[in-house]
């Protein structure tokens, strides 16, 4: 669907010069451009691409010489990426569910289906589940008995809600994300060898061959305005829920385990884990393939780089990387040194080469 310069702007909330009636179907970047896109130019270091595109009108920094760059009009983005959320929700058909329920869908006759909402092919709904208003609930999604999805929900193609899961509003499940699964709970029935190992540093005494005991999970509870990304897995608590806080996304390919809390407004990237009954503090960024170990506590604002693991407590405003996790400037220095390694070897192997020598010739080290 075409938008107009104008219409743009004011759906940014940013200003623009030049013709403000020119149309635009799309986006693109600035070399591959059509004269029906948006070119987006919002770093000076884009700008060269500009000529070798077709684009008419641009997203640009402020200050641009849009004219002399050939264009018809410019939009002008102060901070880009913020323009970029607003811009690609403009564009952003949306998955192609259709309104209604399908009649090839599956749901229990006790189930709550909210006014306004859509279920597609396939998708099962549990017995006393919720569905809240206006939900769009894609083809081959499962809900559990007695599960509850906020208004406005989102779950794409392949999601699996389990039973007595408990969800706010405006929720985005993206495609295979399994939220309500068992934790990975056992236990036996004396003191294993991994208590043995905890208790003793290390230095377990000998048990005997134990089998391993099931501690059953209970249930998970999502805020409103999370979104959870692709085969990510959020696991049921077992005697407290599972809790994700307000406002936090959570990335493809993530394994929040039982018990835990996350706080409001975090980001988990790619491959985090947390382990079983850790509290995630609010504003919390882990970046991607970040390890938390259990039992622990994050602190408010952290924020902790990729690949890094996190095995004790961090004060809330730390920021972290390594393993295991230390203050970043700490990491950096710690980094300079060990590159460092290899030269001062040499240089030592040369100072006890030249003590040798020293030694030799001055007959038992007397000079």
């Amino acid at each position: 669907m075409p938008h107009t310069v104008a219409q743009i702007a004011a759906a940014l909330g940013a200003r623009f010069e030049g013709a403000g009636d020119l149309t635009v179907t799309g986006a693109a970047e600035p070399a591959a451009a059509s004269p029906f896109d948006l070119a987006l130019a919002m770093d000076p270091r884009y700008a060269d691409g500009l000529a070798k595109g077709r684009a008419r009108v641009a997203l640009l920094w402020e200050g641009a010489d849009w004219a002399a760059m050939g264009l018809q009009a410019a939009i002008f983005a102060p901070r880009g990426r913020l323009a970029m959320a607003g811009l690609t929700r403009i564009f952003d058909a949306g998955p192609a569910i259709a309104p209604g329920l399908s009649p090839l869908a599956a749901i229990d006759p006790s189930a709550e289906i909210g006014e306004g909402a859509a279920i597609g092919p396939f998708a099962v709904i549990g017995a006393n589940a919720v569905i809240g208003p206006r939900a769009r609930i894609a083809e081959h999604v499962s809900i559990g008995a007695e599960a509850v999805i906020g208004a406005d929900a989102l779950l794409l193609a392949g999601a699996r809600i389990g039973a007595r899961v408990r969800i706010g509003d405006r929720f985005i499940a993206q495609p295979g994300c399994v939220i309500g699964g068992d934790g990975f709970s056992f236990v036996t029935e004396e003191r294993s060898r991994v208590e043995e190992a905890r208790a003793t540093l290390g230095k377990p005494e000998q048990t005997k061959p134990q089998s391993w005991l099931r501690i059953h999970s209970l249930g998970v509870t999502i805020g409103d305005d999370v979104e959870v990304g692709a085969n990510t897995t959020i696991d049921r608590g077992t005697i407290r829920d599972t809790q994700i806080g307000r406002g936090s996304k959570i990335d493809n390919l993530v394994q929040v385990g039982h018990n835990v809390i996350v706080g409001e407004d975090c980001l988990l990237c790619g491959q985090v884990g947390v382990a079983g009954s850790t509290r995630i503090g609010n504003r919390v960024v882990l970046g991607g393939q970040v390890g938390v170990v259990d039992n622990i506590t994050v602190g408010d604002d952290v924020v902790a780089g990729a690949g890094t693991l996190i095995t004790s407590n961090a004060p809330a405003g730390r920021v972290l990387m390594g393993s295991p996790a230390v203050r970043m400037d700490q990491h950096v220095e710690m980094y300079k040194a060990q590159r460092r390694l290899p030269r001062i070897l040499a240089q030592i192997a040369d100072l006890q080469k030249t003590v040798k020598n020293l030694r030799e010739k001055g007959g038992d080290g007397d000079p």
